[in-house]
C-alpha cells in the first residue's frame, strides 16, 4: 500500500485461507488493513481481496468479516457442481457489493490448499460459466502456474484471445511471478486486468532476509532482521506497476 500509495496505483491485497489464518482470521486481516489506510492517509482504491476460497462457507466469512472480493476455487469439481457452488457465492456477495472471481481449468503449482498440474480452461464451458453465474471476473488456466517456473512460461494466447471474447469480462492470470514482460503486455491487451505476483514478492523479501541474517548473526530482534526486506517487495510492485501500467490511475 506505501508504494502503491506513492505511485498512485490501485491495489488489489490478495490473502488466502492460510495467510489470513495465520495473521489471526479474516476479521482481523480487514481491521489491520483498514487501521493503516486510515492512520496513514492512504487515498488509493484498496481492494481485499481472499484468494483460492475451496467453499462457499469460507467465501460467506470472508465477506462477512470485510473483505471487498473473494474468488471461488471450484475447478476441482465437475462443470455442473463448480457453476453451481460459484452461482451460491455470487448470489451472496452480489447481494453486500462484494464482487467475485472463479476458475476454469487447473492452473499448475501450488498455491495454498491447491496443487494442480495445468489443464486449458475449455472456452464453451468457461461462457458457460459466466451467463450462468454473473460472476465479476474469471481465472482460466491457459498454461500459468503457481510459485516458481520450472521451464519457461508458455501462456496460451489464441485461447486467452477468444475466451475474453467470447465472455466479454475481465481475465485473472494466476502465477503472474515469472513470466516474461512482453507476454504480461500481451495478456493484458487480450483482456487480462488481474494479475497474481505474489511469488516475485516473496522472493525479494527472502532474497533481503537472507543475506540480514548473513550479515548480522548475533543479531535476535527479528525486527531488524524482517524489516529491511519491505525494499525489496516496493521494488518489485514498482517494477510490476510499471509493466501493467497502472502508474497514475488511482482516479
Amino acid at each position: 500500500m506505501d508504494e502503491c500509495q506513492e505511485l498512485q496505483t490501485p491495489v488489489i491485497l490478495g490473502v488466502s485461507q492460510n495467510g489470513a489464518k495465520y495473521m489471526g482470521g479474516y476479521y482481523v486481516v480487514t481491521q489491520l488493513i483498514k487501521a493503516y489506510i486510515i492512520k496513514n492517509n492512504i487515498t488509493i482504491p484498496v481492494a481485499i481481496h481472499l484468494d483460492h476460497a475451496a467453499t462457499f462457507e469460507t467465501c460467506k466469512e470472508a465477506i462477512d468479516e470485510g473483505f471487498t472480493s473473494v474468488m471461488i476455487d471450484a475447478s476441482k469439481m465437475p462443470l455442473e457442481e463448480n457453476i453451481a457452488t460459484t452461482k451460491k457465492v455470487v448470489d451472496y456477495a452480489h447481494s453486500r457489493g462484494i464482487s467475485v472471481e472463479s476458475e476454469l481449468g487447473r492452473i499448475g503449482g501450488k498455491e495454498d490448499l491447491v496443487v494442480a498440474e495445468s489443464c486449458y480452461a475449455v472456452k464453451e464451458e468457461c461462457l458457460q460459466m459466466v451467463k450462468e453465474t454473473n460472476i465479476d471476473c474469471l481465472a482460466p488456466a491457459l498454461g500459468s502456474q503457481h510459485g516458481i517456473y520450472k521451464g519457461k512460461p508458455k501462456l496460451g494466447f489464441k485461447q486467452m484471445e477468444e475466451i475474453h471474447n467470447l465472455v466479454g469480462i475481465p481475465l485473472v492470470l494466476h502465477g503472474g511471478s515469472g513470466i516474461p514482460d512482453d507476454q504480461i503486455r500481451r495478456a493484458i491487451s487480450l483482456g487480462t486486468a488481474k494479475i497474481n505476483v505474489n511469488t516475485d514478492c516473496l522472493c525479494a523479501w527472502v532474497k533481503i532476509l537472507h543475506e540480514e541474517i548473513k550479515n548480522n548473526p548475533n543479531e535476535i530482534d527479528p525486527r531488524k532482521l524482517i524489516g529491511p526486506g519491505k525494499q525489496g517487495i516496493k521494488d518489485v510492485i514498482k517494477n510490476r506497476c510499471e509493466v501493467f501500467g497502472s502508474i497514475g490511475k488511482a482516479n
